[in-house]
């Protein structure tokens, strides 16, 4: 078998990997999305499964207000003493002088849960990972902030003992470990005990195409005794912009049961405009941050190397005791909404899914009823149920009723990054021809409607509406019907690459988590108006187009 890179595509970034006996699992960051950290599971590393959403309460993350890409930032999974530990960050802050956070430990018997209540840990920095020495100790290692403006605001990787009796770090032990190197930004840590060496590999450069992953080690967990490994960096795409894979770094290690040993990784997969240069801008990546896997080999020296050389590759040799995994062969979705629980690949902003936001196959059978509340710019009161865009090439589609009689009144269809970067296609009012049909887009705070006194007037006796839309890498579109039959396409062309991290971190300090499609409900009068939703498709396309942006042998 081969690992085909991403292992798990579309916004799955900061992977933490483990083996526990013949299974793996890797925890990914969600951000300001619920229910949050997402855990995965194969037993071959080429075929993954989600599995588990560990912080499915209010009790173990209440993010409401937290600002676009706050949240759950860089989750640490790790097993010990006959359980699972989850050692997570609810940030508060994104841009600024500030990143107000708080780390937490939530502990499992199993992977599916029950979690128990969270212990507070700290709040000096983000990124925050455990350590099981094989003395029983334990220790946090994590990144540093510094407000102060004269100094550099990544303070190096703190170390901190955790008493597990007392259920609380040990701030007295604290100490730096590790600086990093003069790339800056040294975060993301993890620390592995190898042949008798204290291995961290962290990241450095930020999260975008200076992306890299430095490995460093020491006989002790002493102050500053950690010396970074000598020659070529670990893990990087900075000098290989041709890759198909970019954006590597920020991720974990993990051996095989015989032995082999391998680097889950964040990554990116850009595409370009026909008229961009190749390396400038290095492209976008509508996706987000995925999960990548890369083969490790050890030198004589004991330290570690990427096997192909440090830009990774995107076919890998699978382990040699791989045990097959089954698994989707993609990620489409759809939903009749018969049950009385969300499909697993949705989510929702900051909140759990409840009766304030609306309810599924309860007051109307078969149906998704969304209240309208907030904008989709409200980052308090939302009615918005979403999944993310793991293809480059996809349709979505839902049939929707709605009635409103005020223009505040709004639902449909959206493609969304964040409260500032989004579009939809939804029914409201106006005052030419009542009930209408509609499509507007948010860029960098910026709402424009499209059709304006064209919208499209709603057939009189008209009982439910068809929406669609048609990704198409660089490009999507919108489509509506009156039968479900026969659509027709909006006359409106809108730019993917606006729904991008990478056009984001041009104007903002978060940009962290990728494109999603999903259905919204908005009144913000106050008076609740439903939406009720009959169903949902997500229906991924081959992905031909490659080959356009990417030289041969570099996909």
């Amino acid at each position: 078998m081969k690992i085909q890179n991403p292992v798990l595509p579309g916004f799955n970034s900061d992977p933490s990997i483990i083996r526990v006996d013949e299974t793996y699992y890797i925890a990914t960051s969600t951000f300001e999305w619920f229910p949050g950290v997402r855990i995965h599971t194969s037993k071959d590393l080429v075929h993954w499964n989600l599995v588990a959403h560990p912080l499915s309460s209010v009790s173990l993350l209440d993010m409401r207000g937290n600002p676009a890409s706050g949240g759950i930032w860089a989750p640490d999974l790790s097993y010990a003493d006959g359980k699972f530990w989850l050692v997570y960050t609810d940030t508060k802050l994104t841009d600024g002088s500030f990143k107000d956070m708080t780390n937490y430990l939530t502990t499992a018997t199993d992977i599916t849960g029950p979690w128990s209540e969270p212990i507070r840990l700290n709040g000096v920095g983000f990124d925050a990972s455990l350590f099981h020495d094989d003395d029983g100790r334990k220790y946090l290692i994590q990144q540093t902030w510094d407000h102060r403006e004269y100094k550099h605001p990544f303070d190096g990787l703190t170390l901190t003992e955790y008493d597990v009796k007392a259920e609380r770090l040990l701030p007295e032990t604290a100490r730096t470990v590790y600086r990093g190197t003069e790339v800056k930004l040294v975060e993301g840590p993890h620390i592995y005990k190898i042949n008798g060496y204290y291995y961290i590999f962290a990241a450095q450069g930020g999260t975008v195409y200076t992306h890299e992953e430095v490995v460093a080690r020491s006989k002790t967990l002493d102050a500053l005794s950690f010396e970074t490994q000598p020659g070529e960096v670990f893990l990087t795409n900075f000098d290989t912009p041709f890759n198909y894979i970019q954006k590597q770094g920020h991720g974990g290690l993990v051996a095989t049961p015989s032995g082999e040993w391998y680097y889950a990784s964040l990554c990116g997969r850009p595409w370009h405009h026909p008229n961009e240069s190749l390396t400038d801008p290095r492209g976008w990546c509508t996706l987000g941050r995925e999960t990548s896997i890369q083969k490790v080999e050890w030198d004589e020296a004991g330290w570690p190397h990427i096997v192909g050389g440090h830009g990774g590759t995107t076919e890998v040799e699978a382990p040699k005791d791989a045990i097959f995994t089954e698994a989707p062969e993609n990620h489409s979705q759809y939903n009749t909404f018969d049950g009385s629980k969300l499909d697993s690949n949705f989510n929702t902003l900051r909140v759990p899914f409840d009766a304030k936001m609306g309810n599924i196959n309860d007051e109307v059978p078969g149906h998704l009823r969304l209240y309208g509340q907030g904008s989709l710019e409200n980052p308090f009161d939302l009615s918005l149920v979403a999944r993310r865009w793991q293809a480059f090439n996809f349709n979505a589609e839902t049939k929707v009723k709605f009635k409103p009689t005020s223009y505040q009144a709004m639902a449909g269809l959206t493609n969304y990054y964040n409260d500032k970067q989004y579009s939809w296609i939804f029914i409201t009012w106006n005052e030419i021809n009542g009930a209408v049909i509609e499509v507007a887009q948010n860029n960098r705070g910026n709402y424009t409607s499209f059709l304006k006194d064209e919208a499209i007037k709603i057939p009189e006796g008209t009982d439910y509406v068809w929406f669609r839309t048609k990704v198409r890498k660089q490009t999507y579109t919108y489509e509506y019907s009156f039968d479900g039959q026969t659509y027709l396409e909006i006359p409106v062309v809108l730019d993917a690459a606006i729904l991008s991290d990478d056009y984001v971190n041009q104007t903002m300090g978060g940009f962290f988590t990728g494109a999603f499609v999903g259905l919204a409900a908005v009144d913000y009068s106050g008076y609740r108006t439903p939406a009720d939703f009959d169903e949902f498709r997500y229906e991924e396309l081959p992905d031909d187009s490659v080959k356009d942006f990417f030289a041969p042998g570099l996909r």
